[in-house]
């Protein structure tokens, strides 16, 4: 299947008991055994339940993947790939990272004896120098939240995997989405998706992705999210089963708009630096155009007026883009990094990785493209 198809029918069938073209909302906790041991092969929903197992074979099949996992957030999911490694073994992530993930990785994992290195993936020697005998995974979010950097995949997989091959690459693909590159393609040996957005696509639900190709990594990763229970529930599995099916056709808009904002910002006077992977003058620009169908919906950029009373102004003002948490949406929305999403991310650290008062980060839905730059221009001017 192409991958347009795979979003509608990739590992689904229809229901067998009735033929329904969507599979039910299974909101059962346990299931009828014949005798001891003896089921259809579904025990206790902790463990696998119908609705939840449907939409974890779309998330193998959208990801070129033979195994997926649903879980009840992103970071969760995060939290399960973590929980492979063992104390004393180090990660190797990227300088600029969602702020969810940094604090788990410092404020949590690190006093259970893991190591972090955090260094700038635009070079790959700095991702392979960083390599010690003690390491065990590399994280990579790409495209970066929210300045936009781009890892290559498959290149930095290759150096990696020719220092040593028991180091385990997972990819942090929640930007791009698999509509845009698919890791496990390039190499990774786990993806995970924040399916809290561009999956589900509504901001409806809050749930995590975990999608790999290796049989023995899958093990593991199913014992752990059986054994500490992190699973998404069978209504928030419906939810997002539904919005993978309009995955691509809401792409498509997310790009075009993504695109035409990109451009309306970069041509604004009231504006400064604008982060989009699809602009030419983008350090990333040629490894974004290589791994990426297109380059997406996600735009950062910093006004001129860099004071922080300047940004609450623009945010204040917007009217058809939504000021709040989160991205992915169908509505286009608008964060302050600084004080929402990296607000644990220290100050110091902040300000060395480019999070200053000034920097906006923008999740371009798809509304009318007319309306969008109207919104940004007013705001701007206000």
């Amino acid at each position: 299947m192409k991958f347009n198809t795979k979003t509608i029918h990739g590992g689904q069938k229809h229901e067998e008991a009735t033929g329904s073209v969507m599979p039910p909302i299974f909101q059962t906790s346990t299931y009828a055994q014949s005798s001891p041991g003896v089921h259809k092969g579904y025990e206790y929903s902790r463990g696998e339940n119908p609705t939840r197992h449907a939409l974890e074979n779309a998330f193998a099949s959208i990801e070129n993947g033979t195994h997926g996992f649903a879980f009840s957030s992103g970071l969760a999911a995060i939290d399960c790939v973590l929980r492979t490694l063992n104390p004393g073994d180090e990660v190797v992530t990227g300088d600029d990272l969602y702020g969810g993930t940094y604090r788990m990785f410092t404020k949590m994992f690190q006093k259970y004896g893991l190591k972090f290195q955090f260094v700038d993936m635009n070079e790959i020697d700095n991702v392979t120098n960083a390599i010690s005998k003690n390491t065990k995974l590399i994280w990579l979010e790409t495209p970066t939240n929210p300045l936009m950097k781009i890892a290559d995949i498959e290149e930095i997989t290759k150096a990696v995997k020719s220092k040593n091959t028991n180091i385990l690459v997972a990819v942090d693909n929640t930007f791009a989405t698999p509509y845009l590159q698919q890791p496990l393609t390039l190499g990774a040996d786990v993806v995970m998706h924040s399916a809290t957005k561009y999956l589900g696509g509504h901001s409806d639900l809050v749930m995590g992705a975990l999608m790999t190709n290796n049989a023995e990594l899958a093990k593991q990763l199913h014992f752990i999210q059986f054994a500490a229970g992190a699973i998404a529930g069978p209504m928030d599995s419906f939810l997002a089963l539904r919005g993978i099916k309009t995955l691509h056709v809401r792409m498509q808009r997310h790009c075009e708009n993504g695109k035409a904002v990109a451009q309306f910002l970069a041509n604004h006077e009231k504006v400064g630096e604008v982060y989009y992977p699809g602009f030419k003058a983008h350090p990333n620009y040629e490894v974004a155009k290589k791994q990426m169908k297109d380059f997406g919906g996600m735009v950062s950029f910093r006004l001129k007026d860099e004071s922080k009373e300047a940004a609450f102004r623009f945010l204040e003002h917007i009217k058809v883009f939504t000021l709040a948490e989160s991205l992915g949406g169908v509505e286009s929305l608008a964060n302050h990094p600084a004080t929402m999403t990296h607000a644990s991310i220290p100050e110091t650290e902040r300000l060395k990785n480019g999070i200053t008062d000034s920097l906006i980060r923008l999740s371009v839905g798809i509304e009318d493209e007319e309306d969008l730059l109207s919104d940004l221009d007013q705001a701007l001017r206000s």
